[in-house]
């Protein structure tokens, strides 16, 4: 399997200003795959401390955290140098023991030769309980890390992994005439994904099998799991309820018709309030399961400063999880654009967000005060120090004038738009497939799309 993220991790190998690096990610999005793929392909060796139940090698990090002297103990548990250079230090679930996580402090300081690669879920969680129990015992290694975050498989690596390499280069890159000539097939991949999504497992076993069944088990077990996690790493019965209440709400908020889709407290539970969901919210988003996407009262630089926080959407992860959730059957993927059309924009829109954030994205949303004025925009970007609205449309039908009026309104110089029509570009709208948006924001800033008519706004 490939990830992209393979080449962000060459890059962090061979940085002369090297630290530490945390890989963070949900639950089985292939963390522990890829570090040691890595490391096989790139050093002599690799260093694998597993944190889960290993109840040694957290006595070994409750002592001094020393750099020699937990790179000795390193070394003798897992039968390598790591002091050469040429071997790669991996420390595993690091969340299960939070002095691993402060430790990487004296790795950066005092042995920044030695290459550590530190890789866990709910690394957030973990610590915040940490210190609960122990005061000051532990800190996070502020200036001290450098971070790569993991998410499931984008469109292209899916189309990589189940043997379309070519078309896969296609979409990564913007090719335009690629694009074109391979519409159909590639919205019939996108129709696949929406199915499978990214997590590997589920992909992995699609791409053996050819059989829908086998990804929606995968889905359904890790569905399963993570609400697992929920009591394994929340002491309050109430507060598990309450965060298994708002995963629970997540897809039917989602999959509601409304064309409004910020997250609303009262349909987690009737009478739901923000000071009782609040935390849930946030634990869900540190678990790395769902997205938070803030809105912003306009579309100033940058867009964190204006950022709303009394309103927000919440995305999964995932949008194979999304199907599974929500109880999306194989045939509609054989009904040809149902799919598209009848599910209201709900899965255009996770895959689109979830495309952006793969890709390092920071989306928000604008929608109105609904006092004056009414409407909203799916997405807002910042793009070369500019904010960018984004519309997504399901389907070819691009019908609608409320980017237009946004844009014109707040005095823009682009947007851009994701529907299924090719991709097109005027003056100051690009009209990108939603089966190349993993490419954006880079077709954005390309000048060599085609000109052609001018879109309907």
């Amino acid at each position: 399997m490939y990830r992209n993220a393979m080449i962000k991790l060459l890059a962090w190998s061979d940085s002369p200003h090297r630290k530490p690096l945390i890989v963070n990610g949900a639950r089985q999005v292939g963390k522990t795959w890829l570090v040691l793929t890595f490391g096989a392909n790139r050093y002599d060796s690799v260093a694998h401390v597993v944190f889960l139940e290993n109840e040694d090698m957290k006595r070994a990090f409750a002592g001094s955290l020393d750099a020699d002297r937990l790179l000795t103990i390193i070394g003798a548990a897992t039968g390598t140098n790591p002091r050469d250079g040429r071997t790669l230090v991996f420390l595993d679930e690091i969340q299960e023991c939070p002095r691993a996580i402060t430790a990487l402090k004296m790795f950066c300081e005092r042995r920044p030769d030695v290459p550590v690669v530190a890789a866990g879920s709910l690394l957030g969680v973990a610590l915040n309980r940490e210190r609960e129990k122990v005061g000051d015992g532990t800190s996070w290694p502020v200036g001290k890390v450098d971070y790569l975050d993991l998410h499931p498989l984008s469109f292209d690596e899916f189309v990589r992994e189940i043997g379309n390499s070519a078309l896969a280069d296609a979409v990564s890159q913007g090719d335009a005439d690629l694009i074109s000539v391979f519409s159909e097939r590639l919205t019939d991949l996108l129709r696949i994904y929406y199915y499978v999504g990214g997590m590997p497992e589920a992909v992995c076993r699609y791409s053996e099998t050819g059989d829908f069944a086998a990804a929606r088990a995968v889905q359904q077990t890790l569905l399963a799991d993570y609400e697992h996690d929920f009591s394994k790493h929340v002491e309050s019965a109430l507060e598990v309820e309450r965060i298994r209440q708002t995963w629970h709400s997540v897809p039917v908020q989602l999959a509601r018709e409304s064309d409004l889709r910020r997250f609303s407290y009262a349909s987690v539970r009737e009478g739901g309030r923000g000071r009782d969901y609040r935390d849930a919210v946030a634990w869900l988003v540190d678990a790395g399961l769902v997205t938070k996407i803030p809105r912003v009262t306009k579309p100033g630089i940058p867009l964190k400063g204006y950022a709303d926080e009394m309103y927000f959407k919440l995305y999964l992860l995932d949008i194979g999880l999304l199907g599974a959730a929500t109880g999306l059957e194989p045939r509609v993927l054989v009904e040809g654009n149902r799919l598209f059309t009848e599910y209201k924009g709900v899965y255009a829109e996770q895959f689109v967000c979830q495309q952006l954030v793969a890709g390092g994205a920071v989306p928000y949303y604008w929608s109105a005060d609904g006092k004056q004025k009414k409407g909203e925009v799916d997405f807002l970007l910042e793009v070369a120090g500019c904010p960018v609205p984004v519309e997504v449309k399901a389907d070819e039908n691009i019908a609608g004038g409320s980017l237009a009026a946004f844009v014109r309104d707040y005095g823009l110089g682009r947007a851009a738009r994701f529907s299924l029509r090719g991709l097109k570009k005027q003056d100051w709208l690009v009209n990108v497939p939603l089966y190349a948006a993993n490419a954006f924001p880079d077709i954005l800033e390309r000048p060599n799309i085609s000109h052609n008519m001018p879109l309907r706004t």
